[in-house]
This record gives C-alpha cells, structure tokens and sequence, in this order.
C-alpha cells in the first residue's frame, strides 16, 4: 500500500527547481471528505516567475532538432510507465475514481506522450508552387511560444499529457496549472519529466487561486496561447481575458452528449456501452452520455436491461480492488446533480434506481451518489438542458428520427453524440446532421490520440489529439523567396 504525507508534494516546479510557499492549500480526498496533502497556494506573482522562466527557456526549446524533443518525451513516458502502480493510486485516492480506471488513465498518459513525441517529427512545412519566374513560396511551421495549460480534475493525468505532450513536441515551453481538487498528479508527473534532465524553464507547474494564475497567464502578452479544458463559462471568461492581447486558444468545454437508441439496434450491445460511457469516472466526462433517447418500441427493453446494469454496479473507496464507481470529486457537483435529480422527478420522471446519496458505512464523509436510472423524462426539466456531469442516466422517449435529429440539435452545446443502429443509411443521415464534434456509431468509445477532439457551438473552439492537435501549438510563417 502507497502512502503520501501532507508536504511530499508540496512544491511547484519553476525552472527546473522545486518553489516552496510559506502558504498552502488542502487537497482533499472525495472518498472521506478529509484533507490528504498540501500544495502551494500561488497567484500572480508565481505564475509570474514561471512566465519568465518559460520565456527564457523558449528560444533555446524550439531551436532544439524535433528527434531530440521527442527522446525526453519518450524518456518521461518510459518514467511514468515504470511508476504506474504509485501514480495510478495518488490519481485514484486525490480522484476518486476506481483503481482499474485510474491504471488505465496512466497508461493511458503513456500513449498521447509517445505517439506525439513522433508525430513532432514530422510536422511537415510546404513548397508552393509560385507564379513568378524566379521565386519561390515556401510555409514553415513554427512553435507558437509560451503557453499556458489548464487541464480539468476528471482527467487530470489524460488530459495533462494530451495538452503538454503537443506543446513540449511542437518546441512550445509551458507554465501548467492543475485543477484544484486535483493538483497532485500533475506535480507527479512533473517529477518525471524533470528526472529526464529537460532543459530548466521549459515545464512548470504552479499551484493555487485558479482565478489569479489563469488571469496572470490571460494578461501575459508573453503567454501565446491558452489550452483550457472545463466548463463552458470559465471557456468564456479565458477567450474574455485572452482577447486583450488577441491570444490563441483551444478550449474543451461542456456537452450536452445525446446517445440515440433506434428500433433496429443490437439492445444488450447498446446496454453496454451506454453503462461503459454514462458511469465511467462517476458520470464526470464531458463527452459522457447526457440523455437517453430510446425509440418508443424498445424504450421498456432497453431500460429493463439498463435497470439492472445500474443496481448492480459496487460503489466505494475508489482504492479498494472491485470498486465500480468512487466518489464525485468536489461535493459541489453532488449538489448539483441532487437539484437536478429533484427537479426531474418533482416534474413527473420515474426514478427507476439510485437518486440519493451514498451512506453506507465508511462511505457516509465521502463525496458518493448512487448510480442513478430515470425513466420517463421530458424537456421540461433542467437535466435536459444542461451537463449533468455525474452518474445520472435519464431516458427519454421518441418516435422518429427527425424528431430525435432536432431534438438532439436543440442545445448550445456540440461536443459530442452516439448513435445505434444497423440501418447504414440512417448512419449517414446522423452523421450529416449531428451538430456535433465527435460521433460515435455503435459504440460509446472516442479517446484516442491520433484522432482530432474537440466540440463546437459553445462547446470549444479548435481540436486535441491527432496532428490537428500538434497544430494547435504551431504557427505558419509564408515566404516568398525572389532569387537574384
């Protein structure tokens, strides 16, 4: 069994040295509702010590060959790979989600790390072909400079590795702020990069008053870029702050993901990965399934089948071997989704399973809900319009599909949507009119690091993963060369 003690981690990362603060702050674990750690309660003025380490750092980073950026990156995963027992137990207890899960997460880290440590190998300039005798036109790509990474507390190994790993590939140099609730992964993982011998000032991580640092690195005419992924109104206040010094952004926000059942889908198929996607990391996912609609014919089937999916998922201490679903990671989001639940169920929904708190001994201090199952629920009530983001799954009914295409399409949000069906041209159908984008046919499973992600309405504005992503790091310098 790992332990930590309060101060292990308590330290941000700045040029290559640890920074001790006289301040600090609790991280607390979900699972009891106690603090387990500490880290340093920055603000302007260590984000602004990371700002001019990073700056520093920047000309000597992206000058450096591409093979030779991607040999730390290689080697770091090679580090994390080496401790996933220990990393996969500090995301799992500062987390709350299942062991399993939070071992797949870090190998998961493994696999965005090594796949762009090659793909910045081959981000490929342009000849084009001039229309003058004598010139010739030629795009180069260039790395973008500072940036500042935001990453969320659902993934927060994941997505650390999907916003650092572009941007150490790309020759960009980093200041990383880590949620809150989860900074001590990210510290972690730091650790790691920088047993690699990576040149001081190319990563830091700073820890603290969310508001301050992401303001500091908003106001930061030296910070590029920002990559944030969480809500859609912290999005907004970041492309608000951003637009002083007209920065570039890549902005991962909410979902509202519908997944369509229809007539002629495999149910049991679809029961899976529905129960897969919707209770994966205690419903907090952003691309998680939101609503349920299911096909008026199979509705009764499909939620007999799910029902008993849900009451026989084991809740608890997401460290203990056999836990299925741990805790909601901040006891503000179990707020919310018990508002939710209530609202839903005051307006005529049928609570099928769960709907309450989680009190059963040695789990009553802790941050549970129950997995829960609605049936019956219509549009009226607020959980349709908005991102549930907990381990709550409400079916609706419809009766075609070009209700079901509008309904669908009726929201804000565009992140991401799934689709059953055998019927091939339906398929494409969907596909054409989804507003969404990510859609999966047949499947709930989207993560991959080779494939671009990203939402669009008021869920993001540009793509991770993929060479789209690498891109989103990069900038194109055009030059028309006239020969003497």
């Amino acid at each position: 069994m790992f332990q930590i003690q309060h101060d292990d981690l308590n330290y941000a990362w700045i040029h290559g040295e640890k920074v001790f603060l006289k301040e600090s702050m609790d991280v607390i674990n979900p699972a009891t509702g106690k603090p387990m750690a500490r880290v340093p309660r920055g603000g302007k003025a260590l984000t602004g010590q990371a700002i001019d380490a990073a700056a520093k750092a920047f000309p000597t980073w992206s000058k450096l060959p591409a093979d030779q950026r991607a040999a730390y990156l290689l080697d770091w995963a090679e580090r994390i790979l080496a401790d996933q027992e220990r990393l996969a137990w500090l995301l799992s207890t500062e987390q709350g989600k299942p062991l399993d899960e939070a071992r797949g997460e870090i190998y998961g880290t493994t696999v965005y790390i090594r796949w762009y440590a090659e793909e910045g190998k081959r981000a490929y300039g342009e000849i084009i072909p001039a229309s003058r005798q004598g010139q010739r036109l030629m795009v180069f790509k260039e790395a973008i400079g500072v940036v500042g990474l935001i990453p969320p507390a659902n993934f927060p190994s994941a997505i650390v590795a999907n916003k650092v790993a572009p941007a150490l590939a790309a020759g960009c140099t980093f200041v990383l702020k880590p949620a809150e609730q989860t900074p001590l992964i990210a510290i972690a993982l730091l650790d790691h990069l920088m047993a690699t011998g990576i040149p001081a000032g190319v990563a830091n991580v700073v820890t603290g008053v969310a508001e301050e640092i992401g303001a500091t690195l908003s106001a930061d005419p030296r910070v590029r870029k920002i990559g944030f992924t969480g809500s859609t109104e912290v999005g907004k206040i970041l492309m608000r702050q951003a637009a002083d010094n007209v920065k570039r952004l890549t902005l991962e926000l909410g979902g509202n993901a519908p997944v369509v059942v229809f007539p002629d889908a495999n149910l049991e198929k679809a029961a899976d990965a529905i129960m897969g996607n919707k209770f994966e990391n205690c419903g907090q996912v952003c691309n998680g399934i939101n609503l349920i609609y299911a096909h008026e014919s199979i509705r009764a089937e499909l939620v007999e089948k799910l029902a008993e999916k849900v009451a026989s998922l084991k809740v608890g201490v997401g460290t203990e071997e056999g836990t299925q679903v741990g805790p909601m990671i901040d006891p503000s989001y179990r707020d919310k989704v018990e508002t939710l639940v209530r609202d839903a169920v005051d307006k005529g929904a049928k609570l099928v399973v769960g709907g309450k708190r989680v009190s059963d001994e040695g789990l009553q201090d802790g941050y549970f809900y129950a997995p829960t199952l609605l049936d019956e629920v219509t549009a009226d009530m607020e959980l349709t319009k908005r991102e549930i983001f907990g381990p709550v799954a409400p079916v609706l009914s419809f009766t075609d599909e070009a209700e079901v295409l509008a309904r669908c399409n009726n929201t804000p949000y565009g992140l991401a949507a799934y689709v059953f069906t055998k019927d091939a041209a339906r398929m494409f159908r969907m596909i054409d009119g989804l507003e969404v984008g990510n859609l999966a046919i047949n499947g709930t499973s989207l993560a991959n690091p080779q494939s671009p992600f990203g939402g669009v309405k008021e869920s993001g504005i540009g793509r991770v993963g993929g060479h789209q992503g690498l891109e989103e790091y990069m900038e194109l310098k055009y030059v028309a060369l006239t020969l003497e």
